[in-house]
């Protein structure tokens, strides 16, 4: 009867792991196989259905433009966080993001901020921006699911989040400016 106890928690905890392992993969199960089959139609102007999360990870609502020395190097398409509740759940619970896309917070003011990766799935670089749209700092390679406070060490009125490693891999520094 013992053996039968073990072989039973055994099969259950390899149930719950490949539970696990497929909500992770989700999106990109997902992006994989609707890649071949989709077929994009515009919705009309007057639909009132909500817009989905595409497999980029995001609901595009603009676009933050990277520039070095006033000339363009990157582009990327963001969801606008400019409220409180979309501020404090920012790109909570998202188990992937493409290099292309970010997330755009929007401060009222320019005031010292502070992000933490709580309930955050991936690494994110937090890139702090003051109301001038030049680069103040950047929190590289933010640790998943951290409690630890990344400031901005400096007034910031924007902020824009982006995939842990972005900002190394495509040369963006303080000093830096945006426009969206």
């Amino acid at each position: 009867m013992e053996k039968r106890r073990s072989y039973i928690s055994y099969i259950l905890l390899a149930v719950f792991v490949l539970a696990g392992a497929l909500y992770l993969l989700r999106p990109l199960l997902v992006s994989n196989s609707s890649a071949s089959v989709s077929v994009e139609t515009e919705a009309p102007a007057s639909s009132s259905a909500a817009p989905t999360a595409p497999a980029s990870g995001i609901v595009k609502e603009g676009e933050v433009t990277f520039l070095k020395g006033g000339k363009t190097f990157r582009k990327i398409d963001v969801e606008i966080a400019e409220n409180d509740a979309d501020r404090q759940k920012g790109l909570m619970f998202r188990p992937y993001l493409s290099d292309s896309v970010g997330m755009l917070f929007v401060f009222e003011e320019p005031t010292p901020q502070s992000f933490w990766m709580k309930n955050t799935m991936i690494s994110l670089d937090i890139i702090y921006v003051d109301q001038n749209k030049k680069i103040v700092s950047i929190q590289k390679k933010a640790k998943p699911y951290s409690e630890e406070s990344l400031p901005s060490f400096g007034d910031a009125q924007y902020v824009v989040e982006v995939n842990g490693g972005y900002c190394d891999k495509y040369g963006i520094q303080v000093g830096d400016t945006i426009v969206f």
